[in-house]
């Protein structure tokens, strides 16, 4: 037999989400985190050249490797302190010092010989053409392009073959 409190547990966790889907509201408002009341997860770029990435958020956790390319793009999906728990292209991760990180946003070209072109149009002027893993300095993001700054040359660039950048994500 069912109790009042399964019932009503069910009800709060599995109803609310589904009655929210039906009136077109949003499930579940996006996290904040609870350090710096950004949201989570959000994208940032590694400040240094070289960053160590622990096991736990403090020093005496383990170091598991060190990141070794500045401006890479980073997720971060957690916080705590002076901690914030970020993730690279690849879904591999640990906890970082918020020092090494820079609000700066880069991307990753996800596609090899990418053209960068000069309005966001697929039959625009070629500006220039990006090998695959190159960082570039995200600009701003239309619902399928973004303008990228790599190595002084600047163009458009579709989302989908970029990673440090929300697929849904807007920029000015």
């Amino acid at each position: 037999m069912f109790s009042f409190a399964k019932v009503l547990c069910f009800a709060l966790v599995c109803a609310a989400p589904l009655a929210a889907q039906e009136t077109g509201a949003p499930a579940v408002p996006p996290a904040l985190g609870p350090e710096t009341n950004l949201p989570l997860p959000r994208f940032v770029s590694l400040k240094a050249s070289e960053a160590n990435v622990r096991r736990g958020p403090s020093l005496t956790h383990r170091i598991d490797w060190v990141f070794q390319r500045r401006n890479m793009p980073l997720q971060v999906v957690a916080e705590y302190g002076h901690w914030r728990r970020v993730i690279d292209r690849e879904g591999q991760g640990g906890w970082v010092h918020y020092t090494m990180l820079s609000g700066v946003r880069t991307v990753i070209i996800d596609k090899d010989m990418l053209v960068l072109r000069a309005r966001p149009d697929a039959g625009a002027t070629e500006n220039a053409v990006l090998e695959l893993g190159v960082i570039a300095k995200l600009d701003e993001c239309e619902t399928a392009w973004c303008k990228l700054n790599a190595g002084g040359y600047k163009g458009w660039a579709p989302k989908d073959v970029l990673w440090g950048v929300g697929a849904d994500e807007l920029r000015d």
